[in-house]
Order: C-alpha cells, then sequence, then structure tokens
C-alpha cells in the first residue's frame, strides 16, 4: 500500500486529482446497485413472515399486502396458520407440523363415538373368593390408577368395592390395551356401564325394557292346598300370598276339604324376551267346601272381592301358623290337668317351640306378663268392642303400653304356666263375653271408596270374566 502512494506522489498534480475521481466514481458505481438489492430483499423477507402466501416469488409487494388485508377480514378460526417471524412456509415446514399433531395420543383424542365403532377387545371375568376390584382388575391387565380413577364414581364406589364371588365384570379393551367400558349387572334390570371419555371415566345405568304377561293356573286339591299349588305351576311364595289373600275368609289349616278348587291370573315379567320373575296376582277364586270367594287387585295394591268389598278384615281368622288344634272352644270342657269341667274359652293352637305368634288386629298391649297358669302372657285391646289374649309363650316381644299392627309379631310359642305341651291358647272376646274365634264373624273392613267404584268394577268385569274364560278352557282340556 506505501509503494502505491509513493508512485502516486510523483505523478504530475492533475494526474493524481484525475486518478483519484476515477476511483471514487468506480467505488459508487459498485456500491449503489448493491444497497438497492439489499433493500429489495429485506422488503420480501419482512413480507413473507407475516403470512403464509402459499405461492413462488412472482408475488408483489402489492400482491402481499392485499391478501394480507383479506385474510385479516376472516375471523380468526378461519385464518391460515402463521409461521414464525423470519421462517418462510414450505412443504417440509407443513409436513412437520402434521406429524406433531398426530403425535398427540389417539386414544385422549377420539370422541365417545369413535371409541364406540372402534372394535375392542372384550372379556368376561368371574369374581373368584377373596377377589377385590383392585385383584380383577390386576388380572384383566389394567393399572390400579384404572381401580382409583373408577372408584371416584359414586354409583362405581358403591357396588364394585363390594364386588361377590360369582358375579362377573365385562371388560373392552381398545387396541392399545387401555380400559374403553366396563359393565357389571346389578339386577336382573339394571347394569352398571362405566364408559372412557376424554373427560376421564364416566358412569350411567342402563335399563332393560320390562314387558308384563299374564299368566293363568288352577288346580283342585286332591290331598292339601301346598301339592295342589305346586301341581298347577305355582312357588312357594305364591301359594303363601294366595291363602294371605283368601286367609281372612279361610282358614287353611282347617277349613280345606278334598275337591275344594281355585284359579288364578298373575304378572309373569319378561326383559329382552327372557323370564325375570313372577308379578302380583291379579284375580283369583277360591271354591271351599260349596262357597266361592273372589279377589281381585286394584291400582291401590290392595285386594276387594268381584263386587267391591275388601278382602282385608279387621282380624286374622288365626294367629300363628299351626300344625292341628289341640282343644276347641268348648264351655265345657274336662281340663286336662285338674281333670274337673272347666270351660275353655279359647282355642289351642299346637305348633313347634319357637313359632311367631302374630297379633290379630291392630291395636294397644294391656298386658304383658307372666304368672304361674297363663305362663307369658298378652293382652291386646282392639276397641272398645273387641280384645285378644295370648297365652303359654315362650317369649314376649312387646311390651305393655306398646300400639302394635295387624300381623305384628308380639312373642314366641311355648309352653310356659301350667300345661302339658307346647301350644298357643287364643281367646276371642267381644263386648267382654268369649266368643270362638274359629266361627265367630269377623268385622269386615271398608270397601272401596265410592269415587273409585266405577272404575274398579270395570276392571273387575274385565279380568274376572278372562279369569272364567281361561277356567272353561282349562276344564274342557281335562
Amino acid at each position: 500500500m506505501g509503494k502505491v502512494i509513493t508512485l502516486l506522489k510523483l505523478l504530475p498534480r492533475l494526474h493524481q486529482i484525475l486518478l483519484t475521481l476515477l476511483v471514487l466514481v468506480t467505488l459508487i458505481i459498485i456500491l449503489i446497485p448493491a444497497d438497492d438489492a439489499q433493500a429489495s430483499k429485506n422488503t420480501n423477507t419482512q413480507l413473507s413472515g407475516s403470512i403464509d402466501l402459499g405461492n413462488g416469488s412472482d408475488n408483489t409487494a402489492s400482491d402481499i399486502a392485499n391478501r394480507n388485508a383479506e385474510q385479516l377480514k376472516l375471523p380468526l378460526a378461519f385464518r391460515k396458520p402463521t409461521p414464525p417471524t423470519g421462517i418462510a412456509s414450505s412443504p417440509d415446514s407443513q409436513t412437520a407440523a402434521s406429524k406433531e399433531i398426530h403425535s398427540i395420543d389417539e386414544d385422549t383424542a377420539k370422541s365417545p363415538e369413535a371409541m364406540r365403532t372402534e372394535k375392542l377387545d372384550v372379556e368376561h371375568f368371574k369374581v373368584k373368593s377373596g377377589d377385590t376390584l383392585a385383584a380383577l382388575f390386576n388380572r384383566a391387565g389394567l393399572s390400579s390408577r384404572d381401580v382409583y380413577e373408577i372408584t371416584l364414581l359414586p354409583k362405581a364406589k358403591k357396588n364394585l368395592l363390594k364386588i361377590m364371588p360369582g358375579e362377573e365384570l365385562i371388560i373392552a379393551k381398545n387396541a392399545a390395551g387401555k380400559l374403553a367400558e366396563l359393565k357389571y349387572q346389578l339386577n336382573p334390570i339394571s347394569t352398571l356401564v362405566i364408559t372412557r371419555s376424554d373427560a376421564g371415566y364416566k358412569e350411567s345405568i342402563s335399563e332393560k325394557q320390562v314387558e308384563s304377561r299374564t299368566k293363568f293356573a288352577s288346580a283342585t286339591i286332591s290331598s292339601n292346598f301346598w301339592n295342589a299349588g305346586v301341581g298347577a305351576g305355582l312357588t312357594p311364595n305364591q301359594i303363601m300370598q294366595l291363602a294371605t289373600i283368601f286367609g281372612w275368609d279361610i282358614d287353611f289349616a282347617l277349613d280345606l276339604r278334598k275337591d275344594d278348587h281355585f284359579a288364578l291370573i298373575y304378572e309373569e315379567e319378561y326383559a329382552d324376551g327372557e323370564f325375570l320373575r313372577n308379578g302380583n296376582i291379579l284375580a283369583a277364586e277360591f271354591s271351599n267346601q260349596g262357597d266361592r270367594y273372589t279377589a281381585v287387585r286394584y291400582t291401590d295394591g290392595n285386594y276387594y272381592s268381584e263386587e267391591g268389598h275388601s278382602m282385608r278384615k279387621a282380624f286374622l281368622r288365626s294367629p300363628v301358623d299351626f300344625k292341628y288344634v289341640s282343644s276347641s272352644f268348648n264351655p265345657k270342657r274336662l281340663h286336662p290337668v285338674t281333670g274337673k269341667v272347666r270351660a275353655h274359652r279359647g282355642v289351642d293352637y299346637v305348633a313347634k317351640v319357637g313359632t311367631p305368634i302374630k297379633a290379630a288386629g291392630k291395636g294397644r298391649v294391656i298386658k304383658s306378663a307372666y304368672n304361674q297358669y297363663n305362663g307369658n302372657y298378652v293382652f291386646i285391646k282392639h276397641n272398645d268392642t273387641y280384645t285378644t289374649k295370648y297365652l303359654h309363650l315362650k317369649k314376649r316381644k312387646v311390651k305393655q303400653g306398646a300400639t302394635v299392627k295387624q300381623g305384628q309379631v308380639i312373642g314366641t310359642l311355648g309352653a310356659t304356666g301350667r300345661v302339658t305341651g307346647a301350644h298357643l291358647h287364643y281367646e276371642f272376646i267381644v263386648n267382654g263375653v268369649h266368643r270362638n274365634p274359629r266361627t265367630i264373624k269377623l268385622p269386615k273392613s271398608l270397601p272401596i271408596a265410592k269415587k273409585d267404584k266405577p272404575k274398579f268394577m270395570a276392571l273387575s268385569k274385565q279380568i274376572m270374566a278372562k279369569l272364567q274364560h281361561n277356567k272353561q278352557v282349562y276344564l274342557a282340556s281335562q
């Protein structure tokens, strides 16, 4: 550089000035175009960073501005995504973004509708002895986290933490092996269903559609009522229900005779075409020693005769389920212990020691005590007219002054006091006079309300006509 300057100084003054001007012009020519190009480049870079144009380098600044303005007019949800400043959009960058979005856990992104259409792996798990929900889930390949989250649900906590051996859980898992659905049958109609959604687990109760059908049954008594009921296809519960309905008028231990007969129409419940259980007796007829008794169930749940009289009387015919009567009502009976003639003012019912004794009607306990003659005894005053007495009980289950309902257990049968064997001595007193509880005409309860009478009579006529028709078909088939 020093030699160049030395040579420059040796030139004449005019040559030095011209050479300097030449160098300056050359520099200006070189530098000015480069600055314009750089400025143009910077402008394009800033515009491409503000919005993804999706076009090549042919877009002008005017085109960019117009498109940018149109984008800003759209709602935010409809605008095109904007890449970071200084990075131009390209097919490669779009592919990378797509991959990043799809890297999210597909199970959490799926809607419940999508999960229902997804093919699930369904398995049935029987609850084993000693099983807990955690143990069963472990056997199913599920985690303790699943157990925890599911038992946060109220119905699941109430039922699944009390699973019993022999019960079944139906578990459905998705392709990733995660729990998608769980089913647990609560009863023949209801099923607890737990499903997995975006928000976690949720529970619901699935109810089967119950269909009610009617069925007819009839039988003639040849040996005893129980065998006749079984022969007619009735369950033990239905046999007892039928005896309860007519128990006010018929003593099923003593009054039944050979060739007595009965017929009834009752409900059967089905779900999805499968039998669930027997329902209520809708209508019944019982012929006993030539007398005909009828019963129709009304919408209030009570039974009435076909004319609308209540089947429920004010008193039970007998207060205990007994085997036989050892001593009937007899004003001139010879006492079995003293050997003297002494009136027997009640009925002695023999049954197994400990058999429940029931209050014959609603009333107030006026005596509950023990003495050497009566043993443990209970007296009940039902109103100003009626009083009942129960003697020789093994245990008393009510106290003096208590109010009892009809059919309430007041004690158990025993052999306390002066007796020769275990039995219940039962007395029925009307206006202070002992009456025979087996033959006295029991007072009636109130008939069906007057306002309900027309509706009841229409129902009674229809159901009893159906019963009589079925009886004729049954007898013809015999």
